[in-house]
């Protein structure tokens, strides 16, 4: 509880700190609170909290995923200082919008309750779709916004639509009593129904084949730093509140759901890579490339009582590599029309610490060895083979194996190509963020377990 209240006390004095005329402050402003808050959140590890009525409910589960948010979030606001120049009068409003943002995000994993969990959703989904559109001059923004809005929207409304179900079942919106309704009562069809749709309203949110038309678009569409946001944070929230919804409610999980999950696990990771190698442009690369990340991700449900460290791991290894990614990207595409891979032509020989960075981030993605990435891979098929799932495994291989193709086209544009332009001076904050979400990527791949015994 302590944690969103911090969280929305540092949005609340952005807002403010643009009335006093200190707008030059709210970013390392901002940094310097989220590490507090940070230490707040790590604080309460160790520990169970139930706050007003089981609202929020503070565990391992929740302080550990918060404490990735908070981190992601801090990478991403300090590339907004760069990314925002030229709308310097702006700057509180998208750099609060991100911290409210954050605050949603850690409400979808501390919630003790159904009517919390919604919230949540709302206040990030609503934080999304004005980042969306935040270019309203652009018209490539204006339909990213309106997109992802109408799609969103009626997400959403399944989603309300599947918790009504599962309260006219049980006569509550408490987690607590609905788990403990699940183990001693025959269950009317209402809860399977309620289950039903807030999966597909979740699978929505984490861009899964097949509700993941909208990614592409929404993602090419929106300004460099909002896709950065969707792509990592969002993507990561989303998957570990619909695995807390479906443990936290104790929903025996059938045979036939599983199959469910499979289909969809191996659909969205082998559509994602082969649309994937299809495209030109980074940024809708890279959509397709977390449409595949996402199917990766659904395999934790396919052994739901021991697989939420795993979980953590693969989704830490996966944003930390996005945001490095994003830093390079958001460098060489400022000031450029669009974000095709050309751009990124011969950046290894003038720029090839960026180089660098972009190339670790997508081996770690391919799940290479070193990088985080390849040890989230292993725990993640050696748990699901260990569960009995050695088909899922076969086509986890066979796509990754596939993904290797659509990267390593970014990397021999920047290595085997000229470069056309000439090199500029790089602000610090691109090298900062690069290079420290790189390491700290390298350094839970050399530590996995550190990671992923966080929650047991």
């Amino acid at each position: 509880m302590n944690t969103l209240l911090a969280i929305t006390g540092i949005g609340v004095l952005c807002l403010l700190f643009e009335i006093a005329n200190l707008r030059k402050a709210i970013v390392p402003f901002t940094v310097v609170a989220l590490l507090g808050t940070l230490g707040i959140t790590l604080s309460d590890y160790g520990t169970v909290h139930s706050h007003y009525n089981n609202m929020i409910v503070t565990n391992n589960f929740s302080v550990s995923f918060s404490a990735l948010f908070i981190v992601l979030t801090i990478f991403l606001v300090a590339l907004s200082g760069d990314f925002y120049r030229k709308t310097e009068a702006k700057i509180s409003d998208f750099v609060s919008i991100k911290i409210f943002l954050l605050a949603g995000a850690v409400a979808m994993v501390s919630f003790g309750n159904l009517s919390m969990f919604f919230l949540g959703i709302e206040v990030l989904s609503i934080s999304l779709y004005i980042l969306a559109a935040s270019q309203r001059l652009n018209i490539r923004s204006n339909e990213a916004g309106m997109k992802y809005f109408l799609m969103g929207s009626f997400a959403s409304g399944i989603i309300l639509f599947g918790i009504c179900l599962i309260y006219g079942a049980m006569g509550t919106f408490d987690i607590q009593e609905i788990s403990e309704l699940t183990g001693s009562a025959e269950l009317p069809e209402w809860f399977f129904i309620g289950i039903v749709l807030l999966t597909i309203g979740m699978l929505f949110k984490i861009a899964a084949v097949p509700f993941h038309f909208w990614a592409p678009d929404v993602y090419e569409g929106s300004p460099t730093l909002t896709t950065a946001v969707m792509s990592t944070l969002t993507k990561v929230v989303a998957m570990a509140a619909f695995y807390k919804l479906l443990t936290g409610m104790n929903a025996n999980i059938s045979y036939e759901y599983e199959m469910v999950i499979m289909v969809v696990s191996i659909a969205s990771m082998t559509v994602g890579n082969i649309m994937a190698l299809r495209q030109t442009n980074a940024k809708r690369m890279l959509a397709f490339s977390g449409i595949s990340h996402a199917g990766f991700m659904l395999m934790t449900l396919l052994n739901i009582t021991s697989s939420a460290g795993t979980l953590l791991y693969y989704a830490s290894a996966y944003a930390l590599a996005g945001i490095a990614a994003f830093a390079v990207i958001l460098y060489v595409c400022r000031d450029k029309e669009n974000e095709d891979i050309y751009n990124f032509n011969g950046l290894g020989k003038t720029r090839p610490v960026l180089a660098a960075v972009l190339t670790a981030a997508l081996l770690s993605m391919a799940g290479i060895p070193i990088f985080a990435g390849f040890f989230a891979k292993f725990a993640l098929f050696s748990q699901t083979i260990k569960a009995g799932y050695l088909v899922m495994v076969i086509a986890a291989v066979i796509n990754s194996i596939i993904s290797v193709g659509y990267y390593f086209k970014l990397i021999l544009a920047m290595y085997t190509k000229d470069s056309t332009e000439e090199a500029t001076k790089v602000p610090v904050v691109f090298y900062a963020v690069g290079v420290l979400s790189i390491l700290i990527n390298i350094a839970i791949g050399l530590y996995p377990s550190f990671v992923i015994n966080l929650i047991k």
